[in-house]
């Protein structure tokens, strides 16, 4: 299946029809992440991040309803810190083409609460089952963008390894290299090594979707990013990469034996296996992001007298183009305004 529709008969599969329901569908996209982000900023620096994440998955569920898609969640968020959720396997759309859907209507959600930079609304589409189902547990990553030989870095090598064959790759000294990972105690002792190995450091206090794609754009100031954060937004960040090009690896990370099962229920047959980027974000993949706080990729939500101004991203694995969009909403004439 396509992410285009079939053509009827006696209509011939012409260029402009095929990039006409890319573009749309693109555009739709952007629609609902804005829709998110633009809920999710009326409580920025309010400290109440799951105020904050239901305003977004509402937003952002409302704003599905006018797809012309047949979707199904399968990465959704919220269940690690009971949260309001796009659930795993709730329907969305007005009818079309089936499609999996990995959601993130506020990622940073303490970021947002805080006022901090970052914070983002993401959403990525594939044909039915082209999706990594992971649980929400967390996942070890590791990523780098573009126009680097396969294989500089990997999971099972050691910190200093992975920055010294990087930077021969990039043809400059550890020290020049930027190491982007969140600011959690469980990597202390990934951020001791890489401070030992001459690495410069960039720590986030939430969002590493964010983290990962700015190590694959130029503008994002980061050469590669390490640690474990949540499964799905590492499935989420695959969806990204697939479409601006990078490398990414991704392990499971258990903590009992009741998650190891719960991954098995989703079809994972091996709990040890290392992802790339392809195994977790398969076929023909779209991308969107809205910017809620203002951060390194996108600014934020700007609100005015009756409207705000909305920074998002929108991309697609088979053309490989980044179209950064810039929109003005009036209040005082759209059909739903922001709780």
């Amino acid at each position: 299946m396509s992410l285009r529709p079939e053509i009827g008969p006696g209509i011939g599969p012409g260029i402009g029809q095929e990039i006409g329901f890319d573009r749309n569908l693109a555009l739709d996209l952007v629609r609902v992440t804005e829709a998110a982000a633009l809920a999710a900023s009326r409580w920025m620096g309010r400290g109440k991040k799951n105020e904050a994440d239901g305003a977004a998955v509402e937003g952002m569920r409302r704003a599905f309803d006018s797809v012309a898609i047949s979707g199904t969640v399968v990465i959704g968020e919220g269940e690690m810190d009971e949260a309001p959720m796009l659930y795993i396997g709730e329907t969305v759309g007005a009818g079309g083409p089936e499609m999996d859907i990995a959601v993130d209507p506020l990622e940073g959600t303490s970021i947002t609460a805080k006022g901090g930079p970052n914070a983002l609304a993401v959403v990525a589409l594939a044909e039915r089952g082209n999706f990594l189902h992971a649980p929400d547990i967390y996942m070890d990553k590791i990523a780098v963008g573009a126009g680097l030989p396969e294989g500089v870095v990997d999971l099972d090598a050691s910190v200093a390894e992975n920055l010294r064959n990087l930077a021969q790759a990039k043809r400059c000294p550890v020290g020049d290299l930027v190491v982007c990972m969140l600011e959690r105690e469980r990597h202390a002792q990934l951020l001791a090594h890489c401070r030992e190995a001459g690495a410069r450091i960039m720590l986030l206090g939430d969002g590493d979707v964010a983290g990962v794609i700015a190590a694959a754009i130029p503008e994002g100031g980061v050469d590669i990013y390490m640690g474990a954060g949540g499964a799905p937004e590492g499935v989420l960040a695959a969806a990204a990469l697939r479409c601006i090009g990078g490398q990414m690896q991704g392990r499971l990370l258990y903590e009992d034996e009741a998650q190891v099962e719960r991954a098995r229920g989703m079809g994972i047959t091996d709990p040890k296996r290392k992802y790339g980027v392809a195994e977790m974000a398969r076929g023909d993949v779209m991308f969107a992001a809205t910017g809620v706080t203002s951060g390194a990729m996108l600014k934020g939500v700007r609100r005015f007298g009756h409207g705000a101004f909305t920074h998002s991203m929108v991309m697609r694995s088979k053309s490989g183009t980044v179209r950064y969009i810039e929109a003005h909403h009036n209040f005082a004439t759209k059909t739903w305004q922001p709780e």
